[in-house]
């Protein structure tokens, strides 16, 4: 019941999200959605199958240059297609790209098959400047969304719905597929291949079925990519693009259904909302996903399905020890940013340094509203100060906690009198 609650409150801000938002955090809504559908697509073979692909990319580009041509296509007069099923060709061609590469990529497994996927998508990244009638060459292709019965398309209030339409619908057909026979035979393949085999089932063929279905909702992905943007360039097809959907993926949680779309929401976001603060964005992303692999290894879902299970199970004791964590992780947090960014400001050699020569002088730098000067000891002591005090009560609440589960345990290997 709960889950059923939680989906509805989710679909109802989704929904509501245009009467609240400005264009453009509509349109930063709509990438995320984007993201979303990708890493579920990439998440059916990774976590469900147990075959971990590094250049998935390949069939998100490919689903993004077919819709593309299709939006000329319709665009010319040369076909007729309804506006909202565009982005269904880019499930198209990469179902076909995806059972041809998955032919040749699940021949082997294991981190052989990761590196067979990875040779695929770059050797593709590395023909596409020369393949120019279909990728478009340096400057890639473009075409304009045309208008369909009563909607013109030229709002992103149009595009966000049809996107969130196509990834609700997306996500929905990859739920059905997992609860069907086939779909339990895909996590048998994650846990034995062997048996598989042993059971009369043809190993090879189901996996390059799966690595298909997967390349094809990848591509359907790609290809809303293509439509919300109106454009599609070969550079999607690099080594960043499957990167990120493997760390949304995992930093979501692979265990859990809709664990990759939680943690493209929150990487896409939080991508959006940090690089408007500041240029160092990606290195405060790639922090929090260390951090997120080496404290909660599988992903932030599973983080609160814990949490949920200690409300249901009324365990106070732990919600309290996550509570009082949240004190020096932000005090730790706060520290460790105002380092950072003091650091990165006087680094700067294009606008600190021209400041340094004209005033002979190192001027003060802005960090959380507060001018921090550079030559001052408390600009360094005072945020090292809060790492050290943060880490020191970690380590207390976490030695408490160890303390009493170690008298647990003892207690209970005690005999009774």
């Amino acid at each position: 019941m709960l889950r059923l609650i939680t989906l509805a409150l989710v679909g109802a801000v989704l929904i509501a999200a245009p009467l609240f938002l400005e264009p453009h955090s509509i349109g930063v809504l709509t990438t995320a959605l984007i993201a979303a559908l990708f890493a579920m697509a990439f998440n059916l073979l990774s976590g469900r199958a147990g075959m971990l692909s590094f250049g998935h990319a390949a069939y998100f580009a490919i689903g993004g240059f077919a819709v593309i041509h299709t939006m000329q296509a319709v665009e010319s007069g040369a076909i007729w297609l309804p506006t909202p099923l565009v982005p269904l060709m880019g499930g198209v061609a990469g179902l076909i790209g995806g059972l041809g590469a998955g032919f040749f990529a699940t021949r082997r497994s294991g981190v052989y098959f990761s590196m067979v996927t990875l040779a695929l998508a770059e050797m593709l990244h590395a023909l596409a400047p020369n393949l120019g009638g279909f990728f478009g060459g340096e400057v890639g292709l473009t075409s304009m969304r045309m208008p369909w019965l009563a909607f013109d398309y030229g709002s992103e209030n149009q595009v966000y719905f049809t996107v969130l339409a196509w990834t609700v619908f997306g996500i929905a057909l990859l739920y059905a597929y997992n609860q069907t026979l086939f779909g339990r035979l895909t996590v048998g393949l994650r846990e034995s291949e062997r048996r598989i085999s042993f059971l009369g089932y043809n190993a090879h063929h189901t996996k390059i079925i799966v690595f298909g279905v997967s390349a094809m909702f990848s591509g359907i992905a790609g290809g809303l990519l293509a439509f919300a943007t109106e454009s599609m360039n070969y550079s999607m097809l690099g080594m960043g693009m499957s990167a990120s959907v493997v760390l949304h993926t995992f930093v979501g949680g692979s265990t859990v259904f809709l664990g990759p779309a939680l943690g493209a929401l929150i990487f896409a976001l939080f991508g959006s909302l940090v690089s408007d603060l500041t240029k160092n964005w990606l290195l405060y992303q790639g922090i929090l996903f260390v951090l997120i692999m080496m404290f909660m290894g599988d992903g932030l879902a599973m983080l609160w399905i814990r949490i949920v299970n200690e409300c249901r199970s009324r365990n106070w004791d732990a919600l309290r020890q996550r509570v009082l964590l949240l004190i020096p992780g932000l005090l730790i947090t706060v520290g460790a940013i105002t380092i950072l960014e003091v650091t990165s400001k006087i680094l700067d050699q294009q606008q600190y340094a021209t400041s340094v020569a004209r005033m002979n002088a190192w001027p003060p730098v802005s960090v959380f509203g507060v001018s921090w000067d550079p030559t001052s000891a408390l600009t360094w002591l005072l945020p090292l100060v809060a790492i050290l005090v943060g880490i020191g009560f970690v380590y207390l609440i976490l030695a408490r906690k160890m303390q009493q589960r170690t008298g647990t345990i003892i207690m209970s290997r005690e005999p009774a009198r």
